[in-house]
């Protein structure tokens, strides 16, 4: 545990322990819609230790209630969850290079993940990073979905409690500190408004990967050679 704390560092447990509590919220509000729409208590449960994949859940999910084609759900969560194949490169390292760690690895990659995991340098740190994360997360998201499917019905009017905000407050509070930086900020503003712009006109999930298009528009990217405050050396 000592070591543990020395490698991460207390300050980022700590963060994780409140995204994995924002998590939960959220988790139990997706177990206990998806009973109280008429779904069986233990579907909500299988599809988060099969997928765990908030987002991807949430979309399908709504696809199955408003009484689209299982297929339809399926293909809405597949292209919602897209935005975590290059998400995959970024932290390959901290996956370790065995096929018995890797296969795990990526089941546990989310957007908190990989957030946690850029953050920090070095491969050991890295790696006790995105177990130490992708597991809690994982642990604590399957609990709340649990519990959220077994009340059910009894919740009510899930969405007048809130919870649904819990999720992408999260995402904006871990994406905030990146934000310091000129250059950053830039694609940041890019990559939004082309999201917005689309929004109106194409499926859900698609205008988050169209705001990759950011990163591509002149001065979203730093020059050759310029480092940013504690870049790695190569």
């Amino acid at each position: 545990m000592r070591s543990l704390w020395r490698t991460i560092g207390r300050g980022t447990l700590r963060d994780i322990a409140l995204v994995c509590l924002a998590d939960a919220l959220v988790g139990a509000s997706f177990g206990a819609i998806a009973v109280s729409g008429g779904l069986p208590p233990w579907a909500p449960v299988a599809m988060s230790l099969l997928v765990f994949a908030g987002g991807a859940q949430f979309a399908a999910l709504g696809v199955v209630l408003a009484g689209g084609d299982p297929l339809a759900a399926v293909a809405s969560g597949l292209v919602l969850n897209a935005r975590l194949l290059p998400f995959g490169f970024a932290v390959a390292d901290a996956l370790g290079g065995r096929l018995a760690t890797r296969l795990p690895g990526a089941h546990l990659i989310t957007d908190e993940v990989v957030a946690f995991v850029l953050a920090r340098h070095g491969t050991r740190a890295r790696r006790v990073t995105f177990w130490t994360c992708g597991l809690a997360l994982f642990a604590s998201w399957n609990l709340a979905v649990a519990g959220g499917a077994l009340a059910g019905g009894a919740v009510g009017d899930v969405a007048a409690l809130g919870l649904d905000a819990a999720f992408p407050a999260v995402l904006l509070a871990l994406a905030l500190p990146a934000l310091r930086e000129r250059v950053t900020r830039r694609a940041a503003l890019y990559g939004t408004a082309a999201a917005l712009a689309a929004t109106p006109f194409l499926p859900a999930g698609l205008p988050v990967l169209l705001s990759l298009g950011g990163l591509a528009v002149p001065g979203s990217r730093p020059a050759a050679g310029r480092r940013g405050p504690g870049a790695r050396p190569e």
